[in-house]
């Protein structure tokens, strides 16, 4: 199964691309969609969703891995993420492609077995798994990573459950 992971935000978008067979991740492509500061933030949506779309089109993944918001301190900043999100759903529906979104608590969980994991512990984990030389920068690409290798380790008992994003996924798939 070919995931495409995001880790949403608005000035820095990660994104990470794993084809998952046999328990068994393969890096595919990773990197980060930017947006400079400056730039109206509507045109900033835009050049997320264009380059996002583009992604999509050159990869063709099967499901995508999405961070869940969550709060913080700042609301204009959680308002502006969640704009950005909505556009990166946006162009996943356009493109036919399912969401799965994850907490950060399932994302920790699921790549180094704890709730209460640190951000580097993360990293150096997802490095681990994908047999990379270094954890990938900026860290919202590492982020995006992880998000992916969630919804790998995830989608076995998403298809048992037979969730409305893996029946869409099977027929896809014509299975």
């Amino acid at each position: 199964m070919l995931i495409l992971g995001i880790d949403p935000g608005y000035a820095i978008i990660g994104y990470g691309v794993l084809d998952y067979k046999n328990n068994h991740f393969t890096v595919v492509d990773y990197g980060a969609i930017t947006t400079e500061a400056g730039v109206p933030f509507n045109r900033r949506l835009e050049i997320i969703y264009d380059e996002l779309t583009a992604l999509i089109e050159k990869h063709r993944p099967e499901a995508m891995s999405v961070e869940k918001v969550f709060y913080n301190n700042n609301a204009k900043t959680v308002i502006d993420v969640s704009q950005a999100r909505g556009v990166i759903m946006l162009a996943a529906q356009k493109c036919r492609v399912p969401v799965f979104e994850y907490t950060p608590l399932q994302v920790k969980q699921s790549v180094v077995g704890y709730g209460r994991a640190e951000k580097k512990q993360i990293q150096d984990m997802t490095r681990r798994i994908l047999n990379l030389e270094s954890v990938p920068k900026p860290d919202d690409t590492a982020d995006a990573l992880a998000m992916a290798i969630c919804h790998g380790h995830a989608s076995g008992s998403l298809m048992a459950a037979g969730t409305p994003g893996m029946r869409q996924l099977k027929i896809r798939k014509g299975i």
